[in-house]
């Protein structure tokens, strides 16, 4: 095919993209059921894990809350995953120590890669399953004093996309996949966050954000929605002005600074 009609169809497809998305904004899509199906949660002893296994749970799913060594010998394939282990230490650059640079990168994204590939073989096999990558707004934009897991995220966030178009490219279209990308979640691990321009959410509503995302097949699903419009902006805008609106979010949170615990 010439150059001419990739281009021409390159068009068409991106019309039609746009008046797809449009056109599903104001229709609700039809949402598949989870009933029967196995799903794995890591980090599901509290916070969004634990909401996100009630919601399976309410849909008649069966799980496996967790045991690395046991799943496929006790409850067969597992077919859906949730990567939502994740922890965080609030702190300046130079404060935070090796061991927890390590341990950040080890449960924040090198646990999704092991997960992944120990549970990908069976639903490649059946052409069907969906992973899901628990990551955050700041694996799109970053805030200070969270190097570490700033980092951790933008690598899980980068982990979803590869993973979806790899999948795509072995024709795996039974596979779905989906990113869930909130602001603060209140789960207790970064104490007395706040923000004026962002709520700080509460963990039910994330759970049930992510659930839907899921039954929709939703690629990338951020919490609250309109977050997704401020990541576009924010990628036309001068340096000058996202500092400004930095200055003007006023994110605090308790952070180790200089060794010192105080609010940033």
């Amino acid at each position: 095919m010439n150059i001419v009609l990739d281009i021409l169809l390159l068009l068409i497809t991106i019309v039609y993209s746009y008046l797809e998305s449009l056109v599903k904004f104001f229709i609700p899509q039809k949402r598949k059921s989870v009933a029967g199906e196995i799903v794995l949660i890591t980090g599901a002893g509290h916070g969004i894990g634990r909401l996100t296994a009630y919601e399976f749970a309410k849909r008649k799913s069966r799980l496996v809350l967790w045991d690395v060594n046991k799943v496929k010998k006790e409850v067969g394939d597992v077919t859906i995953v949730v990567n939502n282990a994740g922890t965080i230490y609030p702190a300046d650059l130079l404060s935070t120590r090796d061991e927890e640079i390590i341990k950040t990168f080890e449960v924040n994204i090198l646990g999704h890669f092991w997960i992944t590939k120990a549970l990908l073989p069976s639903m490649m096999k059946r052409n069907h399953g969906h992973i899901v990558t628990v990551a955050s707004v700041c694996g799109h934009e970053v805030i200070p004093y969270l190097i570490p897991y700033c980092s951790s995220k933008f690598a899980a966030v980068g982990f979803h996309r590869a993973l979806t178009s790899e999948l795509q490219a072995l024709g795996k279209t039974g596979i779905k996949t989906s990113c869930l990308c909130p602001v603060f979640v209140n789960t207790g691990f970064t104490k007395n966050p706040s923000t004026r321009l962002w709520p700080v959410l509460k963990t039910d509503e994330v759970a049930r954000s992510l659930i839907d995302g899921i039954l929709t097949n939703k690629k990338m699903i951020f919490v609250p929605s309109y977050i997704n419009i401020s990541l576009i902006l924010a990628k036309f805008l001068p340096e000058r002005a996202l500092a400004a609106i930095s200055h003007v979010q006023d994110i605090q949170f308790e952070a180790v600074v200089g060794h010192k615990t105080k609010m940033k």
